[in-house]
């Protein structure tokens, strides 16, 4: 069974053709482009396609769920939107599920489907995400910025530090010669610190209460964790894509 997933963005949405825990082609697009134009964007896409049996998709842009439900099944495609009161096996230890991102519960979906419990998701894009998995289910999370709005707000709230590319940053020296290579070192070297100050926290409050977690890390940004790290940390850069074709799976008769 071929399931198009899709993990819609407030700028882009990321696409992928899932079999089992196969990714068979992915691709992103704009949102904007959504917005205006989406049956045009989606047949595009779809037409290469032709073995999709099915739709799985999650949304932070309310005024575009409407449309994505009504394209998708005008194809004949079952479609399953994936949110807190849709979501199947999962469960929820925490007081107010409905206020919990899409794709962060597809996140841990993917979890439950790759590792089981306890977990820890760390989604490291334009925020970094911390979303934890019990025994008893989605317990919670941490927000923090990530290395884009690092970068920005430090350009954007001073007048004369530029604007950096996150793509730049890695491979700098430990003590910057320059004002670029300090912001450089000061936004690599900071933002990995801030996640292991983070996961740390977290472990261990997890191990109080008997859970172990496994640690997932998954968005464009795992670059700048340190190498040290590779046997501690699972990297999984489709999580939120085969947590959507799981959560699907798990719907479907």
């Amino acid at each position: 069974m071929a399931i198009f997933c899709l993990d819609i963005g407030n700028t882009h949405a990321h696409w992928g053709l899932v079999d089992g825990r196969t990714v068979l082609a992915e691709g992103k697009v704009a949102t904007q482009e959504l917005r205006t134009k989406a049956p045009e964007v989606f047949q595009k896409i779809l037409v290469p396609l032709s073995n999709v049996t099915a739709v799985a998709f999650c949304s932070v842009v309310p005024a575009l769920n409407g449309l994505i439900m009504a394209d998708f099944r005008g194809r004949g495609l079952p479609t399953h939107h994936l949110r807190h009161d849709t979501v199947v096996g999962l469960g929820f230890d925490y007081p107010n599920p409905a206020e919990v991102g899409q794709d962060r519960l597809a996140n841990c979906v993917g979890a439950q489907l790759l590792v089981g419990a306890p977990a820890v998701v760390i989604d490291m894009g334009t925020a970094t995400t911390f979303d934890i998995l019990t025994t008893r289910g989605y317990a919670g999370g941490l927000i923090a910025p990530g290395v884009q709005l690092m970068t920005r707000y430090l350009h954007e709230q001073t007048a004369l530090l530029p604007a950096l590319d996150p793509a730049d940053l890695l491979g700098g020296a430990a003590i910057g010669r320059s004002t670029i290579e300090a912001m450089k070192t000061g936004c690599a070297v900071g933002f990995a610190g801030m996640i292991g100050a983070l996961l740390t926290s977290v472990i261990e409050q997890m191990q109080r209460d008997g859970q172990t977690p496994v640690v997932i890390a998954t968005g464009g940004t795992a670059a700048f964790l340190p190498a040290s790290w590779a046997g501690k940390i699972r990297w999984e850069p489709h999580i939120t894509l085969l947590g959507l074709a799981e959560s699907y799976r798990r719907t479907s008769p």
